[in-house]
């Protein structure tokens, strides 16, 4: 090994390690790691430039600046108001076709703030029936991850694995490519969701101890970050003229990513500038919507990842994954690495998976002499599915501190879950994205 194989793995090693021991941020330690491969000369000042001006990044900042604008408009606070006139005629139903809607919305926005707007409507709906919240608040999160997998922007992960493979050579996903296998996935999660998640939880109902949540503070539980929630938390009074500019610069944003026009970067960045302009949201506004500590967790380990290319760390850790499957068909080889990153995704942060996974999944198919893409796609929805713990998803951590959900809920929903979905996934991709 050389020298900066060396240092990049001792790096790699320390932030991982760091990030299981869960005393600090994993946002300041992937920032750490970053700092320490910029001054050993691993990587130099432009990489590290590079990838604090990614496209990943540049969407995603802009597409949080476009949710605030839709939260301060007060419209998603109205559509959640006309979600719970549902749930009082309908009943049980109704709150079922109430996190269906909310799953809708995270096929496009940020799952975050929508679980923490979504989460005490739910819980109350959920009271007033005369039901313990414990059964819909697990899955409000499941579904809001679940439809996350639908879109290119539907999760920071998906837009961060298809950075990761640009910077190996690869093509970029268009922004509903990934749909006809992200869609069967968050259908086949919410039927199980429907009808079997109620069950696993109602034989611990007898001892339920529902707490009446404090406030929404910054938390830091596991790698799962959750910032400023309260930020998101303030009822907002519906302003028809903001909320409809915002919802159509929204709207137009997706459409044009979509049709080919621009890629979502270009199109989100317009688009958050164009709200400013037309004063739908403050300039001061727009810089209080943004998620720095998810931004820079995402730069950090951006910045690991091109060190593990260029010092041909990520070439060494494929070779190695490659000889375990020798001989192997790439269905075998497919399967191995979709279930490599979901236990990853159970004890890291999906931004660290998405990095570390991505060029060893790129330089497998070229080992392999087949196309790169089933195994990208295999990464984006691995990386999400994290299902089994409270811990590996910020959605997962706010329902675990509202519900007061015991740890092994989580795995007793969740292991099924994961399951389920890995199958559909690998049935899919098959279908889809031919090797």
């Amino acid at each position: 090994m050389t020298i900066d194989q060396i240092l990049t793995l001792l790096v790699l090693v320390g932030v991982v390690g760091v990030m299981i021991w869960d005393r600090l941020r994993a946002d300041v330690v992937a920032l750490a790691g970053a700092a320490i491969l910029l001054m050993t000369g691993v990587v130099r000042p432009v990489d590290v430039q590079g990838a604090f001006a990614s496209p990943a990044i540049i969407a995603l900042a802009s597409l949080f600046v476009i949710a605030y604008a839709l939260e301060l408009s007060g419209l998603l606070d109205r559509a959640i108001e006309l979600g719970v006139g549902l749930c009082r005629r309908l009943g049980a139903k109704g709150v079922w076709l109430l996190l269906s809607m909310i799953g809708g919305l995270s096929c496009f926005l940020n799952s975050t703030p929508i679980v923490v707007l979504g989460a005490p409507v739910i819980r109350d709906i959920a009271r007033t029936l005369g039901q313990s919240p414990k059964r819909y608040l697990m899955p409000l999160s499941y579904i809001t991850v679940l439809t996350g997998c639908c879109t290119l922007v539907g999760t920071s992960t998906n837009l961060l694995v298809d950075d990761m493979a640009s910077i190996a050579g690869q093509a970029r996903f268009g922004i509903f490519e990934i749909t006809p296998v992200g869609l069967p996935i968050a259908l086949a999660g919410g039927l199980y969701l429907y009808f079997v998640s109620g069950r696993l939880l109602r034989a611990h109902e007898s001892d339920e101890r529902d707490r009446e949540p404090g406030p929404l503070e910054p938390i830091h539980i596991g790698n799962a970050q959750v910032g400023d929630a309260t930020l998101f938390a303030q009822k907002r009074p519906f302003q028809p003229l903001k909320a409809a500019m915002a919802f159509a610069i929204f709207a137009g944003a997706i459409a044009l990513a979509a049709f080919g026009v621009a890629p979502i970067a270009a199109t989100a960045l317009s688009g958050a500038v164009l709200l400013i302009l037309l004063r739908v949201i403050s300039a001061d506004e727009a810089y209080g919507g943004l998620r720095p500590e998810i931004l820079i967790l995402i730069a950090g380990m951006v910045v690991i990842g091109i060190a593990m290319e260029s010092s041909g760390l990520a070439g060494e850790a494929s070779e190695f994954l490659i000889s375990s499957v020798h001989g192997l068909s790439p269905l075998v080889a497919l399967i191995v690495l979709y279930f490599a990153t979901m236990v990853l995704t159970e004890l890291l942060s999906n931004a660290t998976v998405a990095v570390l996974v991505t060029p060893v999944a790129v330089a497998l198919a070229d080992s392999l002499g087949v196309s790169p893409r089933p195994f990208l796609v295999g990464v984006m929805m691995a990386a999400s599915a994290a299902f089994a713990t409270p811990f590996g998803y910020q959605t997962n951590v706010i329902v675990y501190q509202m519900a007061g959900y015991r740890y092994t809920d989580f795995v007793r929903v969740g292991l099924p879950l994961n399951l389920l979905t890995a199958t559909v996934a690998i049935l899919a991709i098959q279908a889809f994205f031919p090797f």
